[in-house]
């Protein structure tokens, strides 16, 4: 197997070291990127200063993206700042190649409807890192809502909130592609998994409202929080999902509550639980992890690709599904702007 990778900061190290992993050392990596500037990073993210990565991890790197892909690698992995994916898993796909991109696809509209269409059309995968997919917790609580426990569903709500100067302890935290616009940063792109659970459970909605700014007096030029409102049709009812994002709590919070008629489902990430609140009896049904690693996620994300790749099926997460979630972001964005309701981008409108 030849893997190109494009950026190799945190996630990029992560997938290459967990690629090598499932592969062996057959395994040949390759590698285009411009800042150089990321240190060697283990699966903890602790930096060790003064390696050179081309060496640490055996791979030949290039100079240009145009050389990379003539290199002919099978799978190339998108793991730039999100304003660059876009053109580069566009360029992948031109030269033949299968395609992971790190979340969220990009942080506009530009390009996407051709992405999905010459994906489409030359049959390429071509998969989203949408990794909390496979988290246990969010699986567990999919699937206590699938099997009706809580009744009919009422609302959800969900929050991320982490400090980001703590995100990557090795680098200035005002150069990071999360604090500048020109990168494609912002709390509603960069922290997009939210938005992606909430899809994924009840589907596209009606109408998103959004209230986001610059908050604080930490160092970048986007939003550092944002709370958004879709109203979501399900059987014919419109149930309300709120949704809040930022970059300013410490310690870090992420959950989320669903609210039906007959109970409730709570997830609780640093509390390695979910739990089912049953209002017919009372019962309480917790579901722990105890044994969870959080790379067990990545891992099985890219067991999935793939499995994908070899037998030319469909990834959990495909470009058109990984596109829908930003779809509800940029309608989202509209929405900080102008201080009214959008319906979902639509690609082919956007272009």
């Amino acid at each position: 197997m030849k893997a190109l990778f494009v950026g190799l900061g945190s996630i990029g190290q992560r997938h290459l070291r967990n690629l090598r992993t499932i592969v062996g050392e057959s395994l040949e990596a390759s590698a285009w990127r411009v800042t150089k500037t990321v240190p060697l990073l283990d699966g903890k993210g602790n930096a060790e200063l003064g390696v050179d990565l081309a060496h640490h991890y055996q791979i030949l790197e290039f100079e240009r993206l145009q050389d990379a892909l003539e290199n002919k690698p099978s799978i190339v992995f998108v793991c730039n700042p999100n304003s660059l994916h876009v053109e580069v898993a566009q360029a992948a796909i031109d030269a033949g190649c299968d395609v992971f991109i790190e979340k969220p696809v990009s942080h506009s509209a530009a390009g996407i409807a051709r992405l999905i269409q010459s994906a489409n059309a030359t049959s390429r995968i071509v998969a989203v890192g949408f990794q909390y997919r496979f988290h246990p917790g969010f699986q567990q609580a999919k699937l206590w809502l699938n099997e009706n426990r809580i009744g009919q569903f009422a609302s959800a709500s969900f929050i991320n909130g982490e400090y980001i100067p703590g995100w990557h302890p090795y680098e200035d935290y005002s150069a990071s592609y999360g604090a500048r616009s020109d990168l494609g940063g912002g709390a509603l792109v960069s922290q997009i998994h939210e938005i992606d659970m909430a899809y994924d459970m009840f589907g596209l909605p009606e109408r998103v409202y959004a209230v986001g700014d610059r908050h604080s007096r930490l160092e970048l030029d986007v939003e550092d929080s944002v709370t958004l409102l879709l109203r979501t049709m399900i059987n014919g009812r419109n149930v309300p999902i709120d949704i809040h994002l930022d970059y300013l709590q410490s310690p870090p919070v992420r959950r989320f509550t669903i609210v039906g008629d007959k109970g409730r489902i709570v997830w609780d990430e640093q509390a390695q639980s979910v739990t089912l609140e049953e209002i017919d009896g009372g019962d309480v049904h917790e579901f722990n992890y105890p044994e969870f690693d959080r790379n067990d996620m990545f891992m099985d994300e890219m067991r999935d690709f793939l499995t994908a790749v070899e037998k030319r099926g469909r990834p959990l997460v495909d470009i058109e599904t990984g596109s829908e979630s930003l779809r509800i972001a940029l309608a989202a964005q509209l929405s900080m702007k102008s201080g009214d309701a959008y319906r979902p981008v639509d690609w082919q409108e956007s272009n």
